[in-house]
């Protein structure tokens, strides 16, 4: 790989691992934010929600803005923007504050990958494409991992302010390596800003990731949501059908004409929303029906991480060896499997077992993620890249809150059809496990259908004869 393409991808990685970071870090530290605020704990998860809601909002302008701008000054921003946010939570004396500063956080983190991604997509050749996508993922796979452990470390040494404030030399040292790798590309031919359809969708993405949200969170009165997700689907299908037709649309479709493409967006985020559950599930488990400490649950998810990190450096030979279809199919069977052996723990299974179990957990995990996110940009045309690479962010984003949601609520039926109302039971982690393996499984007819020399001109791959 070219050393600029290289340092480029490390540094969309770094904003990455910031971005999904912050999404998890707080998790732990609720209890002693909320004495600082003066609130209940619980009221302090519109802060997580705010965040996320906020990162799906903006993201479909992010290319428009690289492109109208220029790429550099828009990822500087968005860096700058995120680190100055990070400040103002930590500075937060009240739920306001924090919830505002949130907010700006999610705005900044919803121009820094989509347009990281879209620098390294049009930068790779595309030989190199896949061991660029390869830096650029893990650094998302392992974030919602070590992020409540991260969270519970820092609160425990320091106070929970420091959990924002390492951001500030991560940022500036993003913003100082942005200036000096980066160039400042523009489209000169770029149209007029579309804003109805980026109103559609902004609506459509709060619709849907609140809905999504609140059904994870209750049983009761769960119509007006079901109602709200509802329409939420149904103004994204408006503004596609709206952005089909105008001259100068926010985002063009015509990426989803590449199978490669559509597999990775379609497939890839039924695959995303049973992975993105995992995380969500396992310290839950372990405490709740094991009776664990926080520490021990959180070591022993820590070893889906180290799973993560041990397949990095073999993704690309792989790929090169069996091809994207091949790989997508046996991996995306043995994740699910994984999966659902996680529904036969019980406390007196050896803890070598389970580590063994989340260890290959993660490395399929891993291995699929990058699979999905390297096919996605395979066989798309330059003038699509821009459109591809905020669709891309745009699902990725949905699909890890509709998973933690989903997680949510399939686990709260499980209790209601059991009759545990104070707290979930080992058997309502089973039945949840085992239907979260299922929803997994669902993303293989995608991969099934895709050609046998699906994405060889990025992966490399030559087959056999």
């Amino acid at each position: 790989m070219q050393r600029q393409t290289k340092h480029i991808a490390l540094l969309v990685a770094l904003t990455f691992f910031m971005e999904n970071l912050d999404a998890t870090i707080i998790v732990t530290a609720l209890p002693t934010m909320a004495q600082t605020f003066n609130v209940m704990p619980i009221d302090l998860n519109i802060g997580i929600s705010a965040y996320l809601l906020a990162v799906a909002t903006f993201i479909p302008i992010s290319g428009w803005l690289a492109d109208r701008f220029g790429a550099r000054t828009i990822f500087m921003s968005a860096v700058l923007l995120f680190t100055l946010a990070s400040i103002l939570c930590g500075l937060s004396t009240s739920l306001e504050t924090f919830i505002f500063s949130r907010v700006l956080q999610g705005i900044g983190g919803a121009m820094m990958v989509p347009v990281g991604r879209l620098v390294v997509i049009r930068k790779a050749p595309k030989t190199e494409l896949v061991q660029a996508i390869a830096y650029i993922t893990w650094p998302g796979l392992v974030a919602p991992i070590i992020g409540p452990a991260l969270g519970g470390f820092i609160v425990m040494h320091t106070t929970w302010q420091w959990i924002f404030y390492i951001n500030i030399p991560l940022g500036l040292a993003a913003i100082y390596a942005s200036y000096r790798l980066i160039e400042n590309t523009k489209n000169n031919e770029i149209g007029k800003f579309d804003f109805i359809g980026f109103l559609l969708l902004a609506i459509s993405c709060l619709s849907i990731m609140y809905a999504m949200e609140q059904l994870g969170k209750q049983l009761d009165n769960i119509l007006p949501y079901l109602l709200l997700g509802l329409f939420g689907l149904f103004t994204f299908i408006c503004a596609v059908f709206y952005m089909k037709r105008v001259e100068q649309p926010l985002l063009k479709f015509d990426a989803f004409k590449e199978k490669t493409f559509s597999v990775s967006i379609i497939g890839g985020s039924i695959f995303r929303v049973a992975m993105s559950a995992i995380p969500f599930l396992l310290p839950l488990l372990f405490q709740l029906a094991f009776g664990l400490s926080a520490l021990q649950a959180g070591l022993l998810v820590l070893t889906v991480f180290v799973g993560n990190l041990a397949m990095k450096p073999f993704t690309t030979q792989l790929m090169r060896y069996f091809g994207f279809r091949k790989i997508l199919i046996v991996n995306g069977v043995i994740g699910a499997l994984t999966i659902a052996s996680t529904a036969v723990f019980t406390p007196t299974t050896p803890w070598g077992v389970m580590i063994l179990l989340m260890f290959i957990s993660g490395l399929s995990r891993s291995l699929q993620f990058t699979c999905y996110n390297s096919l996605s940009f395979a066989d798309i045309l330059p003038k699509d890249k821009r459109y591809a690479a905020t669709q891309f962010s745009l699902f990725f984003q949905i699909s890890l809150g509709v998973g933690v949601a989903l997680a949510a609520l399939i686990l709260r039926t499980a209790m209601y059809f059991n009759g545990h109302v104070a707290h979930a039971e080992l058997i309502d982690f089973q039945a949840t496990f085992i239907i979260v393996a299922v929803v997994s499984l669902l993303s293989l007819w995608d991969a099934y259908r895709l050609a046998k020399n699906a994405g060889d001109s990025v992966s490399g791959h030559r087959p056999t004869i």
